[in-house]
């Protein structure tokens, strides 16, 4: 195969992409999901909790969702029509913690379900610990030369 030929089987495989309808997906499907937290809130707000509560339960409702579209196999498909949409961040966190322990369950419930369950997760979870500290460490260090208050 010549480097024409070759060019025309590149151009011919790659799928082609519509930004603009691609955008439309991820803000209908992201913009349904934070709709659906709002709705979740005010219900939870109209129930009587207070807006800390209520939020704490919108969001064990999103993930407790998330969670279970994604054992339904649900989920693939809504990130697939929405794109980066799905993936608001804490349905999509729950959908990275979930979809690797119910792929790797055969392997049982220590390596599979208990290691698997954080190739995705345990990065973000390391960093977001690891960089949580250190800003803290700044923080307490400006406080202590009186840079803050």
């Amino acid at each position: 195969m010549n480097e024409k030929e070759y060019s025309q089987y590149i151009k011919e495989m790659t799928p082609t992409n519509n930004v603009w309808l691609d955008s439309f997906r991820a803000f209908l499907v992201g913009g349904s999901i934070c709709l659906a937290g709002q709705i979740l809130m005010n219900l939870y707000g109209s129930w009587g909790m207070e807006k800390e509560d209520a939020s704490a339960w919108m969001l064990l409702t999103l993930i407790g969702l998330s969670v279970l579209f994604t054992g339904m196999n649900w989920f693939s498909r809504l990130a697939k029509f929405g794109g980066a949409g799905a993936l608001v961040p804490i349905t999509g966190f729950a959908n990275s913690v979930a979809a690797p322990a119910i792929e790797f369950k055969k392997e049982g419930q220590v390596f599979g379900i208990g290691c698997k369950i954080f190739t995705i997760a345990g990065p973000v979870i390391l960093y977001g610990v690891f960089t949580s500290w250190v800003l803290g460490l700044v923080y307490w260090v400006l406080k202590i030369m009186g840079i803050v208050g």
